[in-house]
């Protein structure tokens, strides 16, 4: 997998690795298999209600990324302000 990650791709890779059933999936979270098989095979979106409850059951977080210091200095002002 490559280094950085969406969340979407963080999530399906999470279900498609697990090897789980949906239907274990479905009575574990809560997110219902109508909606975890289409998300898993990249054919459709989930809630971000659906996505917490997928997130919290795999042990994930979401947090800022790390930045090096080029990407925190402030912006150059505008001329005349």
């Amino acid at each position: 997998m490559a280094d950085k990650h969406n969340i979407t791709e963080t999530l399906r890779t999470a279900i498609n690795e697990s090897g789980l059933p949906f239907l274990t999936l479905e009575q574990q979270t809560g997110v219902i298999r109508q909606s975890l098989m289409p998300f898993a095979r990249a054919e459709s979106s989930i809630s971000l209600a659906a996505a917490d409850k997928l997130a919290d059951y795999f042990g994930l977080e979401l947090r800022p990324a790390t930045r090096n210091k080029t990407a925190t200095k402030a912006a150059p002002k505008r001329k005349g302000k």
